[in-house]
């Protein structure tokens, strides 16, 4: 079967993002193609009962909670929205689940795949990078893993996922229209760490001079 995906938003910016940051401290990579639905239900709803059913966990209720069912992550955007992810090529598979599961209720299901591609931030200076634009606090004991969260980034307004606390690992999902300039951001702000990494590297290298004879 032909791709039908044509050219991810980020296609432009692959070779800036593989040179960007540094080994062992920032890497930065598109995740694209990713499927995205949008849910609206009311959470109290026997509607939203049968749609955790369906999915195999309860959609999640508490503020930025992400709960995990199979393959498809859903996250909590709203008191009565959630938007689920899953691999890609599963945006209608998902749609039809939910679909099913409401019947006649007021509800709405949209693919929203193409409104947003991922940026995938990890490395141990992930949460540094991204603070130099955000102003949560992303230490692990305030966004753990399993946590997301609307907020801003650079002046552009993203959902953030904490993949991986320990090993710190960040998925920002970014608007297509606004992603080439959040990729050059983040590659320009993780400059100083490919330059902190090089100089480190020559030091190590480089013998140490002895000291002049008193």
């Amino acid at each position: 079967m032909a791709d039908s995906y044509g050219e991810s938003p980020l296609a432009s910016r692959a070779e800036l993002l593989a040179h960007a940051g540094a080994p062992g401290a920032v890497h930065l990579a598109e995740v694209p193609f990713l499927a995205q639905v949008a849910l609206r239900v009311d959470p109290k709803s026997a509607a939203a009962e049968r749609v955790g059913t369906a999915l195999g966990a309860m959609l999640p209720t508490q503020p930025g909670e992400v709960a995990e069912a199979g393959n498809v992550s859903v996250l909590w955007l709203g008191p009565d929205e959630w938007l689920l992810v899953g691999p890609r090529g599963s945006a209608e598979e998902i749609q039809e689940t939910l679909t099913e599961a409401l019947a006649d209720e007021h509800a709405a299901v949209v693919d929203v795949s193409a409104h947003r591609t991922i940026l995938d931030v990890a490395g141990p200076l992930a949460r540094e990078l991204l603070n130099k634009g955000c102003a949560l606090d992303l230490h692990p004991r305030s966004f753990e893993a399993g946590r997301c969260a609307q907020t801003m980034l650079a002046r552009a307004g993203v959902i953030l996922v904490c993949r991986d606390a320990e090993t710190p690992r960040f998925w920002v999902f970014v608007r297509a229209s606004f992603a080439e300039y959040l990729a050059d951001w983040l590659a320009d702000a993780a400059d100083e760490y490919r330059t902190r990494h090089t100089r480190t590297a020559i030091d190590d290298v480089e013998p140490r001079q002895p000291e002049p004879a008193r």
